[in-house]
């Protein structure tokens, strides 16, 4: 849980929401809510996309996360 904890963290979720602890697992149950429907699938891929574009630009010592449109 730690680990996911970290995730919020680098993603920015902390800082964007000053912390606010109900905002950010509103936010979580609305990204379940989201992959149970039948966006899921494409929802899915748009963020595993992201996430690991993210994390090769981390590994490339680029501070820059990649951005997307909001579907």
């Amino acid at each position: 849980m730690i680990e996911l904890g970290g995730l919020v963290v680098k993603a920015g979720g902390a800082d964007l929401t000053g912390d606010d602890r109900a905002m950010i697992f509103g936010a979580l149950i609305w990204m379940a809510e989201k992959l149970k429907s039948g966006d899921g699938e494409h929802a899915r891929g748009i963020w595993t996309k992201l996430g690991k574009m993210a994390f090769e630009a981390e590994q490339a010592d680029t501070h820059d996360r990649p951005q997307i449109g909001h579907d």
